[in-house]
């Protein structure tokens, strides 16, 4: 079990309510799931802040593996 962050552009990561994944290597795919299944279909890339990236932040895909406590915003397709 696994706690991920959202982060609205613009704003500071909301640390209050953190998204819960019961996955063993969840990714940003699950995390969309997680919060709306319509998401996946609107999603072009992310932006992750944590241990799972190199980069502070780095632009990821869905397939992108996620660890505990990572920051993600989901920038949507226009």
């Amino acid at each position: 079990m696994i706690r991920i962050y959202t982060k609205p552009k613009g704003q500071i990561p909301d640390y209050e309510e953190p998204v819960i994944l019961h996955a063993e290597a969840p990714t940003v795919r699950d995390f969309c799931n997680r919060l709306h299944k319509s998401i996946v279909s609107q999603f072009q890339y992310a932006w992750v802040w944590g241990s799972s990236v190199k980069h502070q932040p780095q632009r990821v895909g869905l397939d992108h593996v996620l660890m505990d406590e990572d920051v993600v915003q989901i920038v949507k397709k226009e």
